[in-house]
């Protein structure tokens, strides 16, 4: 199950791990985030074992909103090794996710 961090956890859980780590920035008030909620949790089941996965709440971590550009909800960073190096927007089918993680493990 993808933990909800805040954005003091998000240092030391995303930009200073090691490996493959998945966020979901959302808002509470988003459908599409609403929707893309079960599915983001079916592929963190499916890749527990090979990467970690996060939640965060953009209204109520702006400033890291902020500094990775979050224009739009829901959208999902792959980080590698504390680096951004994919950035999926809006709601993704299950397998689309998937692949684009198995992409950097």
């Amino acid at each position: 199950m993808a933990k909800i961090i805040n954005s003091s956890e998000f240092i030391e859980e995303v930009e200073n791990t090691r490996g493959v780590v998945v966020v979901d920035f959302f808002a509470t008030w988003c459908g599409p985030c609403k929707m893309l909620a079960p599915v983001f949790e079916g592929v963190s089941s499916e890749l527990k074992d090979k990467a970690k996965f996060f939640k965060l709440d953009v209204d109520q971590n702006s400033k890291i909103a902020q500094k990775y550009r979050i224009a739009a909800v829901p959208t999902m960073i792959i980080f590698k090794d504390g680096v951004p190096v994919e950035n999926l927007a809006g709601f993704m089918p299950k397998e689309n996710i998937k692949n684009k993680v198995n992409t950097y493990l």
